[in-house]
């Protein structure tokens, strides 16, 4: 097994979560305090994970401009992606759609990767994406509630 795959899971099953929690929220909070209290959240866990890095003497972070820059560019899109979470299920969409939302974001990840980063790629791969984008744009014609 690959060294990342577990954090791979982990991830997933967080990621999918985080998914479940917002729909919760989302009737019971409005989209700005929501997605702030959301990401205040994650700002502070992760803040608790660098002082356990910084204590337990294993702190190896580093920062370049072009580090921070990007940075800034992810947080910017997780937290006006986590205001578009908050509004889908605020307008009553449904949480089974999520799956092929992130499926349309992970098809556009995978896109940038072969034309940019010049990844590798195989017919199937090819075929995943194309699917991925077919099931976000079938999203249109899912029974309303």
């Amino acid at each position: 097994m690959a060294p990342w795959f577990s954090y791979a899971v982990d991830a997933a099953v967080l990621y999918g979560l985080h998914q479940v929690f917002t729909k919760l929220a989302a009737e019971r909070i409005g989209d700005g305090l929501g997605g702030f209290v959301v990401e205040a959240s994650a700002a502070l866990t992760i803040a608790a994970y660098l002082a356990i890095l910084w204590f337990s003497g294993k702190w190896e972070q580093k920062a370049t401009g072009a580090g921070v820059y990007y940075s800034v560019l992810t947080g910017l899109c997780v937290g006006i992606g986590t205001i578009m979470f908050f509004l889908l299920f605020q307008k009553q969409g449904p949480l089974s759609a999520v799956p092929m939302i992130l499926a349309g974001g992970a098809a556009l990840m995978a896109t940038i990767g072969i034309i940019c980063f010049k990844e590798r790629t195989s017919w199937q791969h090819l075929l995943g994406i194309i699917l991925s984008i077919a099931g976000l744009f079938l999203l249109r014609y899912s029974p309303a509630k």
